[in-house]
């Protein structure tokens, strides 16, 4: 869908239905596991292309079961390879789903700023002649003295 003015809500039900079918993946998905950034960098990385190349191994494997010793455990080799292949499936559609969400997140955020901008422009100018605006007009006005100090901070230490 291309990108036009968002308008739309998610009632409470509609998020605790979503965590909900987020429960239900998770519920499906027993076996997933939570790696260390070491356990990551000494594992075997088998992307798309390698992938292929599993598959290929496997089918060389179970076409000549004889040339393999006999502690080598081909069901399971065949189980991680189908597990890998699906998990693969499923994770592009976590991808793209997650993307969506971003860039909607993204889109919608950079609306409802807009809007702020817009009403911190017409609050200042209505603080001139209005009592209290100018207490809120300056709580707005903080989130731009800390952009402008730090700015000014990264210029002197460039």
């Amino acid at each position: 869908m291309p990108y036009q003015n968002i308008t739309a809500s998610l009632s409470a039900a509609d998020i605790q239905e979503i965590k909900a079918a987020f429960a239900t993946i998770e519920a499906k998905l027993p076996f997933l596991v939570t790696l260390s950034a070491e356990e990551r960098r000494n594992l075997f990385k088998m992307g798309d292309k390698r992938l292929s190349f599993v598959n290929t191994s496997l089918i060389a494997a179970q076409s000549n079961r004889d040339i393999l010793p006999a502690s080598f455990d081909l069901d399971e080799f065949a189980r991680d390879y189908q597990l890998a292949a699906n998990l693969t499936e499923v994770l592009i559609g976590l991808r793209q789903l997650t993307e969506q969400v971003d860039d909607t997140l993204m889109a919608v955020g950079s609306e409802a700023m807009g809007s702020s901008l817009t009403v911190y422009d017409y609050v200042k100018t209505a603080a001139k002649k209005t009592p209290g605006l100018k207490t809120i007009a300056q709580q707005l006005g903080e989130r731009f003295k800390a952009i402008k100090s730090k700015a000014a901070k990264a210029a002197v230490d460039s």
